[in-house]
């Protein structure tokens, strides 16, 4: 009787090992894997939460929202804390990002204008958590000022080509910016309409004068 030959059989011993291993992912890649999007997951719901409830914003909501238990939040975030210091560093590390872009898709004056706007709409709506943080480790804290220095390192890069341009005036540090930024920030918060006209106001008096 002829025996019909097993295709997998036939197969060299190495092949199959790479083809199993190319449908079958590793159950420790996919955990990683799963890991690594829950983790994703629970920052961006985070940011959602915080904006509309406050830095105190319920985590069973933020865990719900994410699509995971209660339980794989405290996996990731041991405690509130380390969740709001997380959605702190995503955050400034997306503004700069976006700075950054700038610099690549406008002109000088558009990149440093569009950039603080950015830089304003971050201030007010991050306002929140960044004083829970702030009362929580403190100013001085690592987490607080590799924040700050981030944002101030792409204001600096800016605020300098704008003034290479010849369209920003030149005695104006990044620090003085990142003040000027922040009061608009805060004396606005109530009366957040009149935002964008105060910072204009500012950016008026940053431009160079062509007479």
């Amino acid at each position: 009787m002829t025996r019909t030959p097993d295709p997998v059989a036939s197969k060299p011993a190495d092949k199959q090992q790479a083809e199993q291993r190319t449908a079958e992912p590793r159950p420790a890649e996919q955990l990683r894997a799963d890991a690594r999007q829950n983790h994703a997951r629970l920052i961006n719901a985070a940011t959602v939460a915080f904006a509309e409830k406050g830095a105190d914003a319920p985590l069973e909501d933020i865990a719900k929202r994410a699509g995971v238990g209660i339980g794989t939040l405290y996996r990731h975030f041991p405690t509130r804390l380390d969740l709001q210091a997380a959605v702190f560093r995503s955050q400034v590390g997306a503004v700069c990002g976006k700075g950054d872009e700038l610099l690549q898709s406008a002109s000088p004056d558009q990149a440093f204008t569009a950039w603080m706007r950015s830089l304003n709409a971050y201030l007010v709506t991050k306002r929140g958590l960044s004083r829970a943080l702030i009362e929580a480790v403190g100013m001085e804290s690592e987490l607080i000022s590799s924040c700050w220095m981030a944002m101030r390192e792409t204001t600096e890069r800016l605020l300098t080509n704008g003034q290479r341009a010849g369209a920003i005036r030149t005695d104006v540090t990044a620090t003085d910016v990142m003040r000027l930024v922040h009061g608009v920030a805060v004396s606005s918060e109530k009366t957040p309409d009149r935002a964008d006209a105060l910072l204009m106001i500012v950016l008026d008096g940053l431009r160079t004068r062509r007479d």
